[in-house]
C-alpha cells in the first residue's frame, strides 16, 4: 500500500476523527461505542472507515492507565455497493500496548451487519444518527475562557435560542458488546475498568501514527480548541504520561478561568484537583453497572448524559448549561442493532 495519506492533511481526515466515546451496561455485557466520519464536517469525499487506519478500544484492568486488553478493528476498501469488510481482534496481557502484536481473531463481518459471535461477543458498524448535542455559542465562550484565562462570558447569549448544532447529523459508529466474563477475572475486586479509544494511520516505515485519542469528553473543547498543537500532543501520547506530560498545563488553564469566575479561595488548588481528575484521559466504568456520567461520579458514559454541561461546570467551578439536553436528538433507535439512533 502506498500509505501516501500519511501527511499532515490526512491526518485531518475525519474518518480517523473520534468524535465520541460511550461505555456503558449493555443487553449481554458491556457495550463500548465510538463515532467517527461526522457529516457536520461537510463534503467527505469517501465516508466510512479508513481502510489504512485501525480503531482501537483499550481497557487498563489494574488502574495503572496502561492497557491490558485492546480490542482491535480494522476495514477493508469500500465495494461498488459501499460495504466494508472488517475484522475485530482481541489482544490480552503486555501485547495490548503493543502497536505490531497480532491478536486472536474474534470476529469478521462487513458494515451494516450485525454479528455475534459463539462466546458472546455482538459487533456492528455503519453509517447513525448522532447522538451528541452541544451549543455552539456556550461551546464557543467556553473554549475563549480556557484560552485565554477569563470568565466563560455568555452575556449576550440568549438560551431561549439555544440550538443542538449536530442535530440531523450522522457519523459512522463502530459498537461492540463484549461480555462480563471477558472483562472480570482481570479487572480487580471493585470490577473498575478504564477505557480509552485510539484511532491510528499506517506509515509507509510498517509502523502506526496514533491520530485521534478519546477518553473524557469534552477534553478538547475545553483544553485544545484554540491550540492545535496540544491537541496534535495529546491525541499521540499514553494516558499513563498524560498528568505528568500536561498536568500543568491543565492546571493554569482551570485556575485562570476560576480565578475569573472568584469562585474557588484558591483557583491553583482548585486547579490541580481538577487536572488531577481529568487526566489520566480516559473513561472509568464499573462493569455490570448502569453508566451515568455526573457532578457525583463519572462512571462510563450512556448516549443520553449530559457530559458538556457536566464538564463545562467542574473545570470552571460555575454553573454552565447549554440550555439544550437529550431532548434536542432523534433518539430513535435503530431495528438493526441496540444502541445505535438511526441515520437522518
Amino acid at each position: 500500500m502506498s500509505h501516501h495519506l500519511d501527511s499532515p492533511i490526512a491526518r485531518k481526515d475525519v474518518r480517523l476523527d473520534i468524535t465520541d466515546l460511550y461505555v456503558f451496561r449493555g443487553e449481554t455485557g458491556t457495550a463500548f461505542v465510538i463515532n467517527v466520519c461526522p457529516s457536520i464536517a461537510g463534503d467527505i469525499p469517501i465516508p466510512g472507515y479508513h481502510p489504512e487506519g485501525r480503531y482501537e478500544f483499550k481497557i487498563d484492568l489494574n488502574d495503572d492507565a496502561i492497557e491490558d486488553l485492546t480490542y482491535r478493528i480494522t476495514f477493508d476498501e469500500r465495494d461498488l455497493a459501499g460495504k466494508q469488510r472488517f475484522v475485530l481482534r482481541r489482544i490480552t496481557g503486555a501485547d495490548a500496548a503493543e502497536q505490531n502484536a497480532a491478536g486472536t481473531v474474534v470476529a469478521q463481518g462487513a458494515t451494516g451487519e450485525a454479528l455475534t459471535t459463539p462466546a458472546g461477543v455482538r459487533i456492528w458498524a455503519g453509517k447513525a444518527g448522532d447522538p451528541f448535542w452541544i451549543e455552539p455559542d456556550v461551546a464557543r465562550a467556553v473554549g475563549h475562557a480556557f484560552q485565554d484565562g477569563t470568565i466563560v462570558d455568555l452575556s449576550t447569549w440568549n438560551p431561549a435560542r439555544a440550538k443542538n448544532v449536530f442535530a440531523g447529523h450522522t457519523v459512522y459508529s463502530i459498537v461492540l458488546e463484549v461480555p462480563d466474563k471477558e472483562l472480570l477475572p482481570d479487572a480487580g475486586h471493585n470490577h473498575r475498568i478504564g477505557v480509552w479509544a485510539l484511532a491510528s494511520l499506517a506509515t509507509d516505515a510498517g509502523g502506526w501514527r496514533p491520530i485521534n485519542r478519546a477518553g473524557l469528553p469534552m477534553i478538547h473543547p475545553l483544553f485544545t480548541r484554540h491550540n492545535e498543537d496540544l491537541g496534535n500532543r495529546l491525541n499521540a501520547g499514553r494516558p499513563a504520561d498524560d498528568f505528568e506530560t500536561y498536568g500543568a498545563l491543565f492546571t493554569k488553564s482551570i485556575a485562570g478561568v476560576v480565578g475569573a469566575n472568584g469562585t474557588a479561595d484558591d483557583p491553583r488548588a482548585y486547579g490541580e484537583r481538577v487536572a488531577h481528575r481529568f487526566l489520566p484521559n480516559l473513561l472509568p466504568y464499573t462493569v455490570g453497572t448502569p453508566a451515568a456520567f455526573g457532578f457525583a461520579e463519572w462512571n462510563g458514559r450512556s448516549l443520553t448524559d449530559n457530559a458538556s454541561d457536566v464538564m463545562f461546570s467542574i473545570a470552571s467551578n460555575t454553573p454552565i448549561r447549554l440550555g439544550i439536553g437529550k431532548e434536542s436528538v432523534s433518539s430513535k433507535p435503530s431495528k438493526i442493532f441496540p444502541y445505535v439512533p438511526v441515520a437522518s
